[in-house]
């Protein structure tokens, strides 16, 4: 695993293991981390655990899917080469800190999450009343807050937990942050820095807390990002002194609100298994062209020479994604006219979609057909991101006086 620069933010963001991915995972979450492991330093995980919370009776299921949506996440073009892949239930650190932001956890935060009521509502045919499923915002807050990731990339449904993890970050760092010996140890992280930008670091500071300089408390943070020598514990320390806040022990991270396309299925509904209307990413292209062909389509159109609305039929909510400009007018001018029939129609929709799944297919294959390749790729994320977080739990730890090694 390469090491990314100081300087590049940290990105984290995890996937529930439910087997083999389809179009409407690729369009709406991993074309996303393709193009964020490009600028940033990204953390990818595979929720098993989580998939525990709604789904523990079947676990028979999870340790398939876990490989299958790997292979998936590779053939997609998520590289790990730019971006750490691991397994949450083998960086046993996230069951540690999600044990102890439950200390602190109030009750009344976890009953509020807009998403807890509605699952339960819409679940109603599995049995929910557990802790496992109540708290499952604090493992969640734990997998983030682990790795001290500034940004979560998200769709809208799920903004209110990451404003959960923020808020139980600020609870934490409120309760335990001030260390014993804070100015000592600031101090000697400051020594670190080399003379000039410890000095540059004095200066910053003073300006910021005498005057209110907002530009020098922006300065004084940008420098300490591309500090090489300073741990991660230096960096929050020298980050809290720099603003006279205290120590930051678990970073606030930010919602990246991740404005990607709906993507229909193939009766109009959102594409989803438990509707049974996807397109995988490994599909056929028989498949594809048989499953396109029998899509159903405005329902006015019952002759080939009866004139049709293309916002009332599926395949054209396909086209929206699919489709280039001169293409979704033909479709339009088409349809309303009776001009072309719906295979007509169909037809470049087939294409396009099979030549976006050809490639993502043949890499499953090849990766497939080299399971011990896939399984090192896990195992060097997994040794990379426990790294990462058996660092963090030493702060936490010393932070909360459960480092008895140092007395």
């Amino acid at each position: 695993m390469s090491q990314s620069p100081a300087s590049r933010d940290r990105i984290l963001s995890g996937m529930r293991p439910t087997g083999r991915l389809h179009l409407g995972h690729y369009h709406g979450v991993l074309r996303n981390w393709t193009s964020l492991q490009a600028s940033h330093e990204c953390f990818f995980f595979v929720a098993d655990w989580h998939a525990l919370t709604t789904a523990y009776e079947n676990r028979e299921v999870i340790s398939q899917s876990v490989w299958d949506m790997v292979v998936d996440w590779l053939a997609a073009g998520v590289n790990p080469n730019l971006s750490t892949l691991f397994i949450q239930s083998r960086v046993m650190e996230h069951a540690e800190l999600h044990l102890l932001l439950s200390m602190i956890a109030p009750l009344g935060w976890l009953e509020r999450v807009p998403t807890y009521k509605d699952q339960i509502a819409e679940l109603r045919d599995r049995d929910l009343a557990t802790y496992g499923f109540l708290g499952y915002p604090v493992l969640q807050s734990a997998d983030i807050l682990i790795y001290g990731a500034s940004g979560v990339p998200v769709g809208e449904d799920q903004v209110s937990h990451v404003e959960l993890t923020r808020e139980l970050a600020r609870r934490f760092n409120h309760l335990f942050g001030r260390e014993p010996g804070f100015v000592e140890k600031a101090e000697a992280a400051i020594a670190k820095m080399g003379k000039k930008h410890a000095r540059l670091y004095r200066s910053l500071r003073r300006r910021y807390q005498e005057a209110g300089d907002g530009e020098a408390l922006s300065e004084g943070q940008a420098l300490l990002e591309n500090q090489q020598n300073l741990t991660i514990a230096d960096r929050a320390r020298l980050a809290g002194y720099l603003d006279g806040g205290g120590r930051s022990v678990l970073t606030e991270p930010e919602a990246l609100l991740t404005r990607a396309p709906r993507m229909p299925g193939l009766d109009g509904r959102k594409m989803s298994k438990s509707y049974g209307n996807t397109l995988s990413l490994r599909e056929s292209d028989a498949d594809i062209d048989r499953k396109i062909r029998t899509m159903p389509t405005d329902p006015a159109r019952v002759r080939r020479n009866d004139p049709g609305e293309p916002e009332k039929c599926p395949v054209f909510d396909l086209h929206k994604v699919y489709a280039d400009d001169a293409t979704r007018r033909w479709v339009e001018e088409g349809c309303r006219s009776a001009g072309i029939g719906c295979l007509d129609c169909k037809k470049p929709l087939i294409d396009a979609v099979q030549a976006e799944v050809a490639p993502i297919r043949e890499r499953a294959a090849e990766l497939e057909a080299d399971p011990d390749h896939v399984q090192q790729i896990i195992n060097d994320g997994c040794d990379r991101a426990r790294h990462v977080a058996r660092d963090t739990m030493k702060e936490v730890r010393s932070a909360i006086g459960l480092d008895y090694r140092q007395r």
